[in-house]
């Protein structure tokens, strides 16, 4: 393999399937990544914690990318922050939960959290545990438009993930912080995939873009002239769009 590769990748619905979040499907790609020294990046909406469980779990060593773009965190142990702290969002959330009412994963339960994601006790535990974030749920998605002109007014931004809406600092950005990842990998061939309107920021700032059918099988409303889309959702859609572009 001549040419120098570095992926950026969503997780949720990326890498990882949306109803079980496995990624066996995946295994055979990630097998011939880690023997050809390919730079995985995660680009998630996951927090430090998770993105670290994972790697451990997938033999990764690698940046990766938090909470939509938030910050970037090296082996070496710098981080480069993008985004708001968690207490400046929260306050602000905090303010309009009646109003909107919003249930926010601050204001869950772990129970909660585990009935809405399918996570483990553990998985949701370490996801509720946020640096930069806060996913949320709102009664009337009608009234997001007036959330997120108030957000905007104190310099934050509404984005939509697979299952619920983050609310971010107005930096955050995932195309940003792979640009800035970037610096690090001179001259290679950035390819970036994703499922969501969240990745798609990511996806118009790499050289090869993989778009994955979101959960329901359908893709999200995004087109780009060099746009590949993965023939299924899921890691298995994963593999298969890596499969064509590496070997």
């Amino acid at each position: 393999m001549s040419q120098k590769f570095v992926i950026f990748t969503d997780l949720d619905g990326t890498l990882l399937n949306h109803e079980d979040y496995s990624f066996e499907d995946a295994k055979p790609s990630l097998e011939y990544i880690k023997k050809h020294d390919i730079p995985l990046i995660f680009t998630t909406s996951k927090t430090k914690d998770e993105c670290e469980i994972l790697q451990k779990q997938m033999n990764i060593t690698a940046p990766f990318i938090v909470e939509n773009g938030a910050a970037i965190y090296y082996p070496d142990g710098r981080v480069d922050q993008l985004g708001l702290q968690h207490h400046q969002i929260k306050n602000f959330m905090d303010r309009w939960i009646d109003e909107f009412k919003i249930l926010s994963f601050s204001n869950m339960k772990i129970e909660d959290i585990m009935e809405y994601t399918l996570f483990s006790y553990e998985q949701a535990k370490v996801a509720k545990s946020r640096d930069f974030s806060e996913p949320f749920l709102i009664h009337d998605e009608r009234r997001l438009t007036e959330l997120e002109q108030l957000a905007e007014a104190e310099g934050m931004k509404i984005l939509k993930g697979g299952r619920f809406y983050h609310c971010v600092g107005i930096k955050q950005d995932k195309g940003v912080a792979v640009q800035r990842t970037l610096k690090h990998y001179p001259n290679s061939i950035c390819i970036g995939l994703g499922d969501n309107y969240n990745d798609v920021a990511m996806l118009k700032v790499v050289d090869i873009p993989v778009l994955i059918p979101h959960h329901e099988g359908k893709y999200i409303d995004f087109e780009l002239e060099n746009l590949i889309k993965a023939p299924y959702k899921g890691s298995l859609g994963w593999h298969e769009a890596l499969k064509k572009i590496l070997l």
